[in-house]
């Protein structure tokens, strides 16, 4: 392989990288604690898009901050989920095959 077709290689990858970065917004999780009383929805992209409470935990303010804590974290594990399996898509057969290569350290 010459430099000029690596270049090409590079480029390629760039722009469906910024490509499968858009895509991350469209893709939706739930995270949920307390028996689904709190409900976090993110993307993606890592964004929280929306958080549902149910009545019953708006009594008990400390259970309410661990219940949401707890949900976003859960969302946000689920997100991250599932930008590996949308990028592992856009990439393959573009980056070689290398053991503990984690492209989610590349700001994606």
């Amino acid at each position: 392989m010459n430099i000029a077709d690596m270049f090409g290689k590079m480029q390629e990858m760039q722009q469906r990288l910024e490509e499968a970065k858009k895509k991350l917004a469209d893709i939706t999780v739930e995270g949920m604690a307390g028996g689904g009383m709190v409900r976090v929805t993110a993307n993606a992209a890592r964004q929280i898009l929306h958080v549902q409470l149910e009545a019953d935990v708006l009594q008990d303010k400390e259970m309410l901050e661990d219940l949401i804590a707890a949900a976003t974290n859960n969302a946000l594990e689920k997100a991250e989920q599932a930008a590996r399996q949308e990028m592992s898509k856009i990439t393959q057969g573009m980056l070689p095959n290398i053991p503990g290569l984690d492209i989610s350290q590349l700001g994606l």
